[in-house]
């Protein structure tokens, strides 16, 4: 098993707006998408599957478990609502969704609750979200070696994260990049607009193409059909050293999600 490289984002998506995306992105190709409880569009995203008749076995489906039900006795029920929603007996990965220090439950009780959830067949991988690397490694020593598939992480040429980003590599997490775009304000950047005209390219595609050669797996949303389509060509885009090397001067420590009280303290 493995994470898919291109999937299709549903945060900040309801309403038929997700129904639309989720469907004109299964219908130009997309085959991984990503939602979690408490973007409130699980059955949304279920409807728009179930409509679209690709078959189950080839979709890969990610949710996330929402903080509020990481207590023992919730998650595996709150996992089990989400299936439900989703049309379906099990997903393909569930995350949970933020580290949420000080939250009340501890981080080995609700690791071990979505290990059980694995067990009973609820997903067939598990993994964390927004975990920096003192937390992954408390994930870890709770779960085994090998059990976190990933860890999903806001990532953009302006916030690389790279010490991070070089320890789950170390350690055999998959990298799931978030907020690739960061919020569209890479897409007004003049040297990944260079870049772009250099290959012929968007410059959407050309910061997802950095995401991707750099070996993370990318979930941009888009509620357009065009972009959707336009977005998944990013594969096809090479760049070279030198284009990898004029975006890795972009950093700038430009975080765009940091919710008290869920973020940890970051690398």
């Amino acid at each position: 098993m493995s994470i898919p490289s291109f999937g299709v984002g549903t945060f900040r998506l309801t309403g038929q707006t997700v129904i639309d995306s989720v469907r004109n992105a299964l219908d130009v190709g997309y085959r991984a998408i990503d939602t979690a409880q408490i973007y409130g569009n699980e059955a949304e995203v279920g409807q728009a599957i179930a409509a679209s008749g690709v078959k189950r076995d080839e979709l890969f489906i990610t949710t996330k478990i929402w903080t509020d039900s990481y207590a023992r006795t919730k998650l595996i029920p709150s996992l089990r609502e989400s299936l439900d929603k989703l049309r379906t007996d099990r997903v393909d990965l569930t995350l949970i969704h933020w580290p949420a220090p000080g939250n009340g439950v501890a981080l080995p009780e609700f690791m071990e609750a979505l290990a059980e959830a694995k067990s009973q067949g609820l997903t067939r991988q598990i993994g964390i979200s927004n975990f920096n690397i003192e937390l992954t490694r408390q994930a870890v020593a709770v779960v085994g070696e090998g059990e976190i598939a990933t860890n999903q992480i806001e990532l953009s040429p302006y916030l690389q994260s790279r010490k991070l980003t070089a320890f789950l590599k170390e350690e055999g997490i998959h990298v799931t990049s978030y907020m690739t775009l960061a919020y569209g304000k890479v897409l007004k950047d003049a040297v990944l607009a260079e870049i772009a005209h250099k290959h012929q390219a968007t410059v959407a595609q050309v910061a997802l193409a950095w995401a991707l050669q750099l070996g993370y797996a990318v979930i941009p949303s888009s509620t357009k059909r065009e972009n959707l389509a336009s977005n998944l060509l990013a594969q096809d885009l090479k760049l070279d050293a030198d284009d990898m090397a004029r975006i890795a001067q972009l950093e700038r420590n430009g975080r765009e999600v940091n919710p008290e009280g869920l973020a940890p303290a970051w690398d």
